[in-house]
């Protein structure tokens, strides 16, 4: 039986997690829980629920409750918050000791390596789905047998278009994914594909491997989550129909996997598996994603929070589809990543506070020429 606090428990990876635990009583238990507070009546039925079982639940709402429940005395702490604020509780878990499942992507990107830092060999285990299945893959050859990691994107609800097609994209087209059932912030990261840059960035500072052999491919069908290429030429690959289960489960019983946790792939059908180039022209957010990565320091953290103040500004309608990454661009180009070699949580805290600040000026900017025009 492992005891398992959830950071995010009702957005998409807290609740299929918590369907997971209901599904293996004599495996897991829920020991805590927190939300962001976007629905408490959500929170307050799952608070009731796992209360009975666990009668010493703790619970709360909010950044600081994260932080204080990412410290329990647990065997696996769950983050499953989306955006820079996942941070300090990822931060919370490894210094407790706790085995992280982290899902919260962007607090790795921020912060790496000072989260690398502060955790132990084997202690963060990866929950993005493509993350995991490198890590499933990686379990076949020693990593001087690894050529290269190739990640798998969808591509997205607007694969295929050119960049001019995508500047009239309206908030709820982005939001029509047409594969994955996710929170809005990450489905429209997923639409730019800045969540696949994001998972560049992620795959590089999890897996040691350099910038220039991690590569991103389309595969619109998402049954190939990633792909491992060794040196003698032969690649693996981790294949399943497009849920979280698989990875959450993975993240909450490594090593072990748990049985049934989702279905397989049915091999009694006609499956075609089509993989595409990534076109940098229409979707610049993963070379820029790179450029950020390979700058290190704080850039990356600019990269994430100038693009969660943009999507912002595209879901209220003050920033056209196309303008995310520029304004993302903008924020990179003009941030000078400190000298220090030591990064500190007060150099990725201010210069997240930067970009945004920086983001929001130039969003500003825009929308008073457009007006002006």
């Amino acid at each position: 039986m492992k005891d398992v606090v959830i950071l995010g428990s009702t957005g998409s990876i807290g609740t299929q997690a918590l369907d997971l635990v209901r599904a293996n009583p004599d495996r897991f238990r829920v020991v805590g829980v927190t939300a962001g507070g976007s629905n408490r009546e959500l929170f307050e039925s799952q608070v009731a629920e796992l209360s009975a079982v666990c009668p010493g639940l703790f619970h709360g709402l909010g950044e600081e409750a994260s932080v204080e429940a990412a410290q329990l005395g647990c065997d696996v702490v769950l983050n499953g918050i989306t955006g820079a604020v996942g941070l300090r509780p990822t931060l919370a878990a490894l210094d407790a000791g706790n085995t992280l499942a982290l899902a919260n992507k962007e607090s790795l990107v921020m912060g790496g390596p000072l989260v690398l830092d502060r955790a132990k060999p084997g202690q963060i285990v990866p929950v993005d789905s493509e993350h995991s299945a490198l890590a499933q893959c990686l379990r076949a050859g020693a990593p001087d047998e690894v050529r290269r990691l190739v990640l798998t994107a969808s591509g997205g609800p607007f694969r295929g278009r050119s960049r001019a097609q995508l500047a009239g994209v309206t908030p709820d087209q982005a939001l029509a994914h047409p594969t994955w059932d996710m929170g809005p912030v990450i489905t429209i990261n997923s639409a730019t594909l800045v969540n696949k840059g994001l998972e560049v960035i992620e795959a590089h500072l999890l897996f040691g491997i350099p910038f220039e052999r991690i590569e991103v491919v389309v595969h619109p069908t998402s049954v190939v989550h990633s792909m491992v290429e060794f040196v003698d030429g032969s690649t693996l690959v981790q294949a399943s129909p497009p849920t979280m289960l698989i990875p959450i489960a993975l993240g909450l019983a490594w090593p072990e996997r748990v049985p049934d946790a989702a279905p397989a792939v049915d091999w009694t059908r006609v499956e075609t598996w089509e993989f595409i180039p990534l076109d940098d022209e229409a979707f610049p957010a993963v070379a820029l994603a790179r450029e950020a990565g390979s700058r290190g320091g704080t850039a990356p953290a600019v990269y994430n929070a100038a693009n969660e103040v943009a999507v912002e500004a595209f879901r209220d309608g003050r920033l056209p589809f196309t303008g995310i990454v520029d304004v993302v661009a903008s924020a990179v180009a003009d941030h000078d990543v400190p000298s220090n070699v030591q990064l500190s949580l007060d150099d990725v805290l201010a210069a997240d506070a930067w970009a945004r600040e920086a983001a929001s000026r130039t969003i500003a900017g825009s929308t008073g020429s457009d007006r002006g025009r």
